[in-house]
């Protein structure tokens, strides 16, 4: 388990999510700040099984991806997800303000937590990256994490 990453995911994110401004814009994509931790807050519902997607991909792409994941490689700027997944606009805010959006956030990492803790060797769906493990997601949750902090500059 690398402790580091997790560490980040759970613990050090948050402060650097708290910078941004709801209304801000990233250096790319379409999403807002406060669209941007909504959309971060939900996949960390998917990984505790809270949120469920299907498989996006053909089966065969699996083992590219898992590779990719596996990597010390970073999603480059612009990477989209299947439009089946997320569409090609971003989703309407959910939450009032960014305090709420970060609130809601926070939630989300803790019952990622608690899932897995619960759940020890559960693999739950990605749409892209398939069945993952509590390792695999926090290795996916970091590179997802830091993508979207650097698209707002906070790393």
């Amino acid at each position: 388990m690398d402790e580091i990453k997790l560490n980040f995911i759970t613990k050090e994110c948050l402060a650097l999510f708290k910078k941004i401004k709801g209304d801000a814009t990233g250096n790319w994509g379409k999403m807002n700040g406060q669209q941007m931790v909504e959309h971060v807050a939900g996949f960390f519902y998917v990984s505790s099984g809270k949120i469920k997607f299907p498989l996006a991909i053909p089966q065969e792409h699996l083992p590219k991806y898992k590779e990719f994941l596996l990597s010390d490689k970073e999603f480059r700027e612009n990477t989209k997800a299947p439009l089946s997944v997320i569409g090609e606009e971003p989703l309407p805010l959910r939450f009032a303000s960014m305090d709420e959006a970060i609130n809601n956030l926070n939630k989300s990492i803790a019952a990622f937590e608690n899932h897995f803790a619960n759940n020890k060797d559960e693999k739950t769906l990605h749409p892209v990256f398939g069945e993952l493990n509590f390792e695999e997601w926090v290795l996916l949750h970091y590179k997802h994490v830091r993508h979207h902090l650097k698209q707002f500059g906070m790393v």
